[in-house]
């Protein structure tokens, strides 16, 4: 299926975001630093200013409140902030005092200071924020102080978060493959969260970058008007500890707070995740070599950390994949970003993987072409899997998505089936390196993966455009008897080019392959890419590597028998 979504003109947040960019950019020119140096600073001073908006509001709240209580002012009691998720900002901290000291002051020696004061006065924020800023010179820090305070205090709901996030992605754009260690583009991000739905529970990521899954997920649990603080209790680790800042800093920013923990996943349960966790969101990294497989013997075997079995190949991809299967409780759901190269690896990794599909949990398989991502243009598949598949109805049992009319009511044993989704052609070209998914897209795909389940069709997110399409691609006609209210309802079937729901036999035919394009195909009219083709050749080509394989294991077996025959 292609759909291709015409380019959006600017609104006045993304015009902000942009001129907000443009300014920090020049200064960062003059200043003769890496990026590196200026950006977790710079940061620093964005998550400061959305700090002291917040505390202002709750202040006025305070205030307010004295006014009529017996107990006198709290104006100044930082647990009275605290109550509601809001930092205590210390004058010597507050952004208006420090955008107004007098010149000639030391500006990089007042701001660090003033980080300081936060954390000291907010102790779970104790050692997130940054004290770099004696690397600036006083005047370009007074320009940057003036530049960020022109965000305006009266923004919105979750416009400054937005902010935060458009400088986190710029960046992590800016510095390239380090980039993508800390930063998942907001599209990618969005259809991982609509799919996996994580309304109430426990949420894990275990290569958690700078939290834009927790973020998201926070979001998804906002727009159905829940408090994410109360839903969720998020966990995450990180290998950089520069980037568990970022992380907490992007959580703070977001009135939300989370256990974030340095260290490497392969080598340190720091949550000990196994069978804990209702959610998993993950962009862990591509293809790592050289993992001490002597330093995980001991987690190997059912109920363990790598249930499936190491991988003799020196590829920890299927590690990833075995550390996210084996977080989830008995009902959970995960979602998460791997390589293409995993969904038809061979050798030891084929078997886990069939273990792994027949274990029924793998729920969802979703391909999607290149340039999604900021740091590399190689398509990637995004795979889901669901714990609770072989019971009916887990959206009323755990996910509470109500269940649908009208398409299956919920009550699909998926035990036996996966989907899979070739999204590659559905995007919209931000430029000509960049691609994205609109509302409305990400909207079409989640509530494809609704009427599979047999969920409740959810417009949260697409709205109208989204129920369109849907309704376009799946929306059966009716009789004439058929009431009008039942016209162009969708009900989930096979549509070459986009879905198809693949039975385990079919799987296992297909050497359990979890290549969507394998199951998927092209429409009718529909030309096969450039990018189609090459993957059915690299198939083709795979299926007659193994094929002459085991042409010359017969033909040596042949040879050495005739050998013993004429020597008898």
């Amino acid at each position: 299926m292609i759909w291709i979504a015409p380019s959006e003109k600017d609104t006045d947040n993304a015009a902000l975001e942009k001129r907000l960019w443009d300014a920090a950019n020049q200064l960062w020119a003059g200043a003769g630093l890496k990026q590196s140096e200026y950006s977790e600073p710079v940061l620093g001073l964005i998550f400061l200013r959305f700090a002291e908006v917040r505390f202002g509001a709750q202040r006025a709240r305070l205030d307010k409140a004295s006014a009529s209580s017996r107990r006198g002012s709290r104006l100044d009691e930082p647990p009275a902030y605290h109550a509601d998720g809001v930092l205590y900002l210390p004058a010597a901290a507050r952004f208006d005092r420090l955008l107004n000291l007098p010149e000639g002051t030391n500006m990089g020696t007042k701001v660090n200071d003033a980080m300081r004061a936060i954390e000291r006065d907010n102790p779970h924020m104790a050692g997130v924020l940054p004290k770099s800023y004696q690397i600036f010179d006083s005047r370009l820090l007074a320009e940057l102080l003036k530049t960020i305070s022109t965000i305006p205090a009266t923004l919105v709901g979750d416009a400054f978060g937005k902010i935060y996030e458009y400088f986190l992605g710029t960046f992590a754009m800016s510095e390239g493959q380090k980039g993508g260690e800390f930063y998942t583009p907001t599209s990618i991000v969005s259809l991982l969260v609509e799919i996996l739905a994580p309304f109430h529970g426990r949420i894990l990521d275990l290569a958690c970058g700078s939290g834009g899954m927790f973020v998201q997920s926070a979001r998804f649990v906002s727009a159905h008007r829940k408090n994410p603080a109360s839903e969720l209790a998020i966990h995450g680790q990180e290998r950089v500890d520069a980037t568990v800042r970022l992380a907490r800093m992007n959580l703070a920013v977001h009135g939300l707070e989370g256990e974030i923990k340095q260290g490497n996943a392969y080598y340190e349960d720091l949550h000990d995740a196994v069978g804990r966790f209702d959610y998993l969101l993950d962009n862990p990294p591509f293809n790592v070599s050289a993992v001490d497989r002597e330093r995980l013997k001991d987690f190997v075997g059912p109920g363990r950390r790598f249930p499936f079995g190491l991988p003799r190949t020196d590829n920890a991809n299927y590690l990833w994949i075995q550390l996210f299967y084996s977080a989830l409780n008995e009902k959970g759901r995960a979602g998460f970003v791997m390589a293409n190269s995993a969904s038809d690896a061979r050798s030891s990794e084929q078997e886990i993987r069939r273990q792994l599909i027949e274990s029924r949990a793998v729920d969802v398989m979703v391909a999607v072409g290149p340039n999604l991502f900021y740091t590399v243009t190689l398509p990637c598949t995004l795979w889901f899997f669901d714990k609770s598949k072989t019971t009916p109805s887990p959206a009323a049992a755990r996910h509470p998505l109500p269940v649908g009319e009208g398409q299956g009511e919920g009550k699909q044993n998926r035990a036996d089936t996966v989907l899979f989704i070739d999204a590659r052609h559905i995007y919209r070209q931000v430029d000509r390196a960049h691609r994205e998914w609109t509302p409305a897209q990400i909207g079409f795909l989640a509530n494809l993966v609704r009427l599979y389940r047999g969920e409740a069709l959810d417009y949260t997110l697409g709205g109208n455009e989204a129920r369109a399409k849907l309704e376009e691609v799946f929306g059966e006609a009716a009789d004439s008897k058929t009431p009008r209210s039942a016209l162009r309802t969708p009900r989930f079937k096979d549509v070459p080019g986009l879905c198809k729901a693949a039975t385990l036999k079919e799987i296992e035919a297909q050497g359990w392959s979890l290549n969507p394009g394998r199951y998927v195909g092209v429409a009718a009219g529909e030309a096969v890419s450039d990018e189609d083709f090459k993957e059915q050749l690299e198939t083709l080509n795979e299926e007659l590597e193994t094929l002459n394989t085991a042409a010359r294991e017969l033909e040596a077996t042949i040879a050495s028998n005739v050998t013993e025959i004429l020597e008898a």
